[in-house]
């Protein structure tokens, strides 16, 4: 039997009452609770194991058909409808102001609940108990500006009105659970529409809701968090594979193994070659073989081309627990890499990306056009992904071997269609809300060959992934 306090007693005797209706509203209501669990599909992967917090009567849990589901109420007339419609989900009843479970889970939903939370900053403390470093919470609630709306639909009897004990808005929530000791991933609103207007509604929320200015106007608030996790560094905590896509590039390839600072428990370095004209096979053969009894370093060719075929087949080689992306024609300076290991490694960030925009670059190391198409997609991306990017072009970026494997778990939700490399690694890792972290480096100007890069075929590559980006990730 839990221990409730006054208050918590009359949500519950309420929400016992309200119980028999509940499925009623949320039929009521599908178009509003068919977005949430698409918006809910999208960031969490059936099969998961999942915990609802305040699951009422089950529905959302049992739609996102987690391997193993369990949720908690402390309503035990929504709970007996829960268990007798989804024998194969648990349901417990218990408060989430002290939760007693024994296992840990991949996500934990709280969906339109925190208003019924007493003490909000302990039930987000609670939830530590029950997460990994890698668990992601999802939370819920409704805009305050549709306050006054919603009233309004609770005397038409349109919607059920229990009696909140708060209303909090997006920044409470996110300084709560950063009280809490979370780091909060995203947050943003989504669906500006709660009825269906055939022909209107679908459009006003998929292509509208997510406008600037308009979007402060959505129903439907939300915080993705993690918990936060900072590791003391250590160098010797993870092994890396640092693959270097070089395609005519042949005087910097010695240069990027002399120059590549020793890190982690071990370090392996991987050329892909990419069908070059100027020899630059040879040399990584020369380089390969002039080293390899020092180091471990190894090479391939390409069997595809771009970028991203070089970078898909590098990290297909790689061994080490940690992914890392150079440049061969090292205007990233290899010197730079221990930066992007220790921002990983200690947990600061869970996708590292490297920003060429912070310190002042080397003459002719950017022509001022590129410059501009940088910041342009810079702010494109921020708003795009909801996490900030300044710099989305820089060729280093890092990710730990376990992301990659889920992201390439999912990387058919995109498809095959980055010829870059950078964009299946920033969307994959949008999509699994990873935390980014950016480390600013000094960039320098080539010293051998040219840049394989058009700004004009390429700038209009890039404008494509924005688009490709909002159908796939902004407009859902």
């Amino acid at each position: 039997m839990i221990s409730l306090t006054e208050e918590k007693i009359k949500i519950m005797n309420y929400m016992d009452k309200l119980s028999p209706l509940r499925d009623y509203f949320i039929e009521k209501n599908e178009y509003y609770y068919k977005d949430l669990v698409k918006f809910l599909r999208f960031n969490i992967p059936r099969g998961s194991n999942i915990l609802e917090i305040g699951c009422g009567t089950g529905y959302l849990l049992a739609s996102l058909m987690p391997a193993r589901g369990v949720g908690i109420d402390i309503s035990s007339g929504m709970l007996e409808i829960a268990r007798s419609k989804y024998k194969n989900l648990e349901f417990i009843h218990m408060d989430v102001e002290d939760i007693t479970l024994n296992e840990k889970f991949d996500f934990i939903i709280i969906s339109d609940t925190v208003g019924y939370f007493e003490d909000v900053q302990k039930a987000f403390q609670e939830l530590q108990k029950v997460s990994t470093p890698d668990t992601r919470i999802i939370i819920t609630y409704h805009n305050f500006l549709w306050q006054p709306l919603l009233s309004m639909a609770e005397i038409l009897g349109l919607k059920m009105n229990p009696e909140k004990l708060n209303w909090l808005n997006i920044d409470d929530i996110a300084n709560l659970l950063s009280l809490a000791n979370f780091d909060i991933i995203k947050k943003g609103r989504r669906f500006i529409c709660p009825k269906f207007i055939p022909g209107i509604s679908d459009f006003l929320n998929r292509y509208i809701g997510p406008l600037p200015f308009f979007n402060n106007f959505c129903l439907t608030g939300y915080v993705i968090a993690k918990p936060s996790v900072l590791n003391q560094p250590d160098n010797d905590l993870y092994s890396v594979s640092i693959v270097i896509p070089a395609r005519n590039e042949k005087g910097n390839i010695e240069n990027a193994v002399k120059r590549i600072p020793e890190m982690g428990s071990h370090r392996e370095i991987i050329f892909v070659e990419g069908n070059s004209t100027d020899e630059t096979l040879g040399e990584i053969k020369r380089v390969c073989e002039k080293y390899g009894h020092e180091m471990d370093i190894k090479y391939t060719v390409q069997d595809g081309t771009g970028k991203g075929d070089a970078v898909r087949k590098g990290f297909s080689m790689a061994t080490g627990d940690i992914f890392m992306i150079l440049d061969a024609d090292l205007t990233v300076p290899p010197e730079d890499l221990p930066k992007f290991y220790n921002a990983i490694s200690t947990g600061k960030g869970e996708y590292i990306n490297g920003s060429r925009l912070v310190y002042p670059v080397e003459k002719e190391a950017m022509r001022t056009l590129n410059m501009i198409g940088n910041v342009v997609f810079s702010l494109m991306f921020t708003w795009l992904l909801e996490q900030r990017l300044k710099d989305t072009l820089c060729g280093t970026k890092v990710i730990s071997r376990k992301n990659y494997e889920k992201l390439i778990a999912g990387r058919k939700y995109f498809g095959e269609f980055d010829p870059f490399g950078d964009f299946d690694l920033i969307f994959g890792s949008a999509k699994l809300n990873l935390k980014f972290v950016e480390v600013p480096i000094r960039y320098k100007a080539r010293k051998y060959g040219t840049t394989n890069i058009s700004r004009f075929k390429h700038g209009w590559l890039l404008l494509k992934m924005v688009f490709f980006a909002m159908n796939k990730i902004k407009f859902i």
